[in-house]
């Protein structure tokens, strides 16, 4: 089948140059004809992306189960916005039972994707999150288009081997994630062009799972810098420590609270903003009850997560898995140092011990030590914070994540082609984050 036929044409000069015969074209420009299609169970990651890639002129349309009530804040051309609520909503309104909540999760995975299938539009290339695009990627596949698995955390094998570890490591039953969600998801590797992961973490568990390095496409997520900056400072007599996410087992809560209980400093509180998962619902109950300096706030708007950020002392998160926690560079941008696990993206954001620290997961004791030693030290706090200001704001935000994967999406498109089949181009890249060099040139 011929290839879609572009409606932009995109000069890409800050990201790529093309080279004809050994020659650079003409400004050490590339001219790309690309049309891209995204979707996503949610909003995610996803609608950032989208947000860039229309301004790039390159998004044909984006996919989500989200209702579309929800999405007027969303920045991108209303009828390029398809949804399909019918899973998502009744899930989101607490309508779905217990019982029945792994089922209801699956159904949503394969109804969003045939729908997705039925309803892509002619693109050349469709990305679609991991779990619900194994359909619709193969519907684009068929028409000529690229397909590219987007993945958001760690190979699903990895995930929950390490979920499975870690609560039989509490006694707190699990039985794994579903088996039908881990075959869709390793079917949807195998017919992948390309696998797009945010972290060196994920990206090395998809090695150890013999996925070919040529296969994985490795771009960091960014942050926003217009919602995210300093707007407060800590207290001066206080040791502020919080924590932004799921309160669950596989974001580390036992060892926070453990270390956090060890911490020593007269003054130390322990802020919690976000969902508690029933699973450590006992205890940080037993907590709670004899530490009056540990406080949980629930859901808190994106809104006010600045304010927290930047009057905490430092932001903990200690994940068991986490394929890119967002919240690290939301808290840089605060001028708010983090302590980490290497398990959530930590080493594609800072170095340990200039922008903050990174410890084993499941180390009790290295967070407590890194937690000991802010706590000790006024100037490293300040050195650190600022530190991470000067890291995040160096990235580019989603605008640098935008060129970046757009220019992975213009190579997997450009060899096929006509425009670049007929002048025999090939395309050399720069890639503005460390990170994401590094891992191509070990492909």
């Amino acid at each position: 089948m011929a290839e879609p036929e572009a409606r932009r044409r995109l000069e890409l000069g800050s990201v790529s140059e093309n080279i004809v015969g050994g020659e650079s074209a003409e400004h050490g420009r590339v001219q790309v004809q690309l049309r891209v299609a995204l979707s996503t169970i949610g909003v995610f990651h996803t609608f950032d992306l989208a947000r860039q890639l229309e301004k790039l002129g390159a998004l044909v349309s984006v996919h989500t189960g989200y209702p579309r009530f929800k999405l007027k804040t969303a920045a991108i051309p209303a009828q390029k916005i398809r949804t399909f609520p019918w899973m998502v909503g009744p899930y989101m309104a607490g309508w779905v039972p217990s019982w029945l909540k792994e089922d209801w999760e699956y159904w949503n995975c394969t109804s969003f994707d045939a729908f997705v299938a039925r309803t892509l539009p002619e693109c050349d290339l469709y990305c679609g999150l991991s779990a619900s695009s194994l359909r619709s990627g193969g519907v684009a596949k068929r028409r000529g288009a690229r397909y590219v698995c987007d993945r958001g955390s760690a190979h699903i094998r990895v995930q929950n081997r390490l979920l499975v570890e870690e609560h039989e490591r509490w006694g707190v039953p699990f039985r794994g994630i579903d088996p039908r969600i881990v075959d869709r998801e390793e079917q949807e590797y195998a017919l992948a062009d390309a696998i797009l992961v945010p972290s060196q973490f994920a990206y090395e568990s998809f090695v150890q799972q013999g996925v070919p390095k040529t296969k994985l496409r490795l771009a960091p997520y960014g942050v926003d810098l217009s919602k995210f900056h300093k707007v407060s400072s800590p207290r001066a007599d206080a040791f502020d420590v919080l924590f932004v996410g799921s309160l669950s087992l596989q974001k580390g809560l036992p060892y926070l609270l453990a270390a956090f209980e060890r911490l020593n400093h007269p003054n130390k509180t322990l802020t919690f903003a976000g969902t508690v998962a029933s699973e450590v619902a006992p205890l940080l109950r037993r907590f709670l009850s004899k530490d009056s300096g540990i406080r949980v706030l629930g859901h808190v708007p994106q809104d006010d997560l600045k304010t927290l950020m930047s009057r905490s002392h430092v932001l903990v998160l200690p994940s068991i898995q986490d394929g890119f926690g967002l919240v690290q560079a939301q808290a840089m941008a605060c001028a708010c140092p983090v302590v980490a696990s290497r398990n959530t993206g930590a080493k594609d954001l800072f170095d340990d011990g200039r922008e903050g620290f990174i410890v084993p997961p499941g180390d009790m004791d290295a967070l407590l030590g890194a937690l000991q030693a802010l706590a000790d030290d006024p100037v490293l706090r300040d050195r650190l914070g600022n530190a991470a200001l000067r890291k995040v704001s160096s990235l580019g935000g989603w605008d640098s994540y935008g060129r970046i994967v757009l220019t992975v999406f213009q190579e997997l498109v450009a060899p096929t082609t006509t425009d670049a089949a007929n002048r025999g181009a090939t395309c050399k890249t720069r890639f503005p984050l460390a990170g994401f060099a590094s891992m191509k040139s070990d492909s």
